[in-house]
């Protein structure tokens, strides 16, 4: 591939559910994106927020029990746009938060792929 030629959007995804993370990798390659990373705990969203390279992410809120507000100011700090996911709805975020971008579980392909356009837009 040469320079000029244009990549898709990488994207870093946080999911605790393997079968739902699977499911959301399929549906962010078949919307032409790439997965940089797909993790499942905190501890591993963070590390990975603080030193990966994507230009989107997605995140659960609920992660094994944990809130993802960790890794949310980790990407916020670099610059990193991000939607939260959650089956509470946008309701569920925390008060600081409730500007972000929300995602209610389960959503279709075109509500994904508009949020995450919109979000690569800015």
């Amino acid at each position: 591939m040469t320079k000029s030629a244009k990549s898709a959007p990488r994207v870093f995804v946080v999911e605790d559910e393997y079968l739902i993370r699977m499911l959301l990798e399929d549906m962010l390659s078949d919307l032409g994106y790439e997965i940089a990373t797909a993790v499942g705990t905190i501890a591993e969203a963070c590390d990975s927020a603080a030193s990966g390279e994507f230009n989107v992410a997605i995140l659960d809120i609920n992660v094994a029990g944990k809130e993802s507000y960790p890794v949310a100011d980790i990407l916020a700090k670099r610059g990193v746009p991000f939607v939260f996911v959650s089956g509470y709805g946008e309701g569920s975020l925390a008060e600081p938060y409730r500007n972000r971008p929300a995602l209610q579980k389960p959503f279709q392909a075109e509500q994904l792929k508009s949020t995450l356009a919109a979000l690569l837009a800015t």
